[in-house]
């Protein structure tokens, strides 16, 4: 069985933090720290075990942010430069996830100093990420803030460079949401756009979520950024196009299928069935869709399919799911065919009833089936 994900926050990462901070901070209160971050330690869980570090270094590090911030730096470990989630914290120092805990302490006790915090998350996140942190600092003083985060995004370290996208993304999950952002994302644009031809293709992944992130607020302003971008683009600049609009092409938006060359398709004839009328709940059915061209050109075509489920209160709730991209020749015909298999996930609760799928082509629905879901 493996190990569970919040033991990388165990008592021995524990005691090399105390020692490294004992090593720097002679007056540091060792057994104390270990005693106090030690209760109940085994049932906590992730972000509970990091809370728990980091308010405990509010208690035992120098109340003087200055001082402390000091300690923190000296203590660090080597950085592994786009490997950070393979870092570790050992004799020489503090790395990997112990740093998730300091970068919180400089988001709590670091925002008097700004200078000083800014310094100091940078370092960080060359051990590991300060995107969490950063984020507090981006909803006090954005404008301060993201003129740093443009000065990150020309750095020569890739962490620093990633740390400018990642940190600014609306909706990061398990951060602080950015109201001010997801309201207006013109800002984060602005610092986009100094990352979209970054070398790194670590970088240019943090830039398509961040774009992805802002498609679900503002998918059209996404669009334009599509568009713009595209204007002889190199593959790398494509691609991270095309994963920053993955929402916006799974949920049909024309204009970025149209942007990314996926127009309107020209078909004479559209059929979609079941392999069955009936589906048994931890089964599958077959959908099988005919598709005859129209046009006397190459078209190429995105082909998803909906599939409606049944809620409890009897309305539905539609699902996209990918089924195949191609090119389908000028008057040619083709015949697909897909397995749908409905079995118990944690993130969805099925119910029995009539289910609605529908046949979607370059955003635009054009034939539909149904299938009786029995539990």
């Amino acid at each position: 069985m493996p190990e569970p994900f919040k033991n990388v926050f165990n008592l021995d990462l524990v005691h090399t933090m105390a020692r490294h901070f004992q090593r720097i901070y002679p007056d540091f209160f060792y057994d104390a720290f270990i005693k106090e971050i030690s209760l109940d330690f085994d049932s906590l869980e992730f972000k509970q075990r990091s809370n728990r570090i980091c308010d405990v270094m509010e208690m035992y590090l120098p109340q003087d942010f200055e001082q402390a911030a000091r300690i923190i730096e000296l203590s660090l470990g080597d950085q592994i430069e786009g490997q950070w989630s393979s870092a570790v914290s050992d004799k020489n120092g503090i790395s990997g996830w112990a740093v998730l805990p300091m970068a919180d302490y400089v988001a709590k006790r670091g925002r008097a100093d700004f200078k000083r915090s800014m310094h100091l998350l940078k370092a960080l996140t060359k051990r590991n990420t300060a995107e969490f942190a950063i984020r507090y600092f981006l909803e006090t003083e954005p404008e301060r803030t993201l003129e740093v985060m443009k000065a990150w995004a020309l750095d020569d370290n890739i962490d620093v460079r990633r740390l400018a996208s990642e940190g600014c993304r609306p909706r990061l999950p398990w951060g602080l949401r950015l109201k001010k952002f997801v309201n207006d994302p013109e800002p984060v644009i602005e610092l986009l756009s100094l990352l979209k031809d970054d070398p790194s293709e670590y970088v240019r992944r943090s830039v398509a979520n961040n774009l992805n992130d802002i498609a679900k607020d503002h998918p059209d302003r996404v669009c334009e950024v599509a568009i713009e971008w595209l204007q002889n683009a190199s593959p790398e600049r494509t691609a991270l196009i095309k994963h920053g609009c993955r929402t916006l092409v799974k949920n049909g938006h024309v204009g970025t299928l149209e942007a990314l060359g996926y127009t309107a398709a020209q078909l004479s004839n559209v059929k979609l069935s079941t392999s069955a009328p009936k589906l048994k709940f931890g089964s599958y059915i077959e959908l099988m869709a005919n598709i005859d061209s129209g046009d006397n050109k190459t078209q190429s075509l995105m082909i998803d399919y909906i599939v409606h489920h049944q809620k409890a209160n009897g309305s539905t709730s539609p699902k996209v799911f990918k089924w195949k991209t191609l090119e389908l020749a000028p008057k040619s015909q083709i015949s697909l065919k897909k397995r749908h298999t409905i079995k118990p996930i944690t993130t969805r609760i099925y119910y029995p009833g009539l289910h609605k799928v529908e046949l979607q082509i370059n955003g635009k629905v054009v034939a539909d089936t149904q299938f009786e879901l029995e539990m």
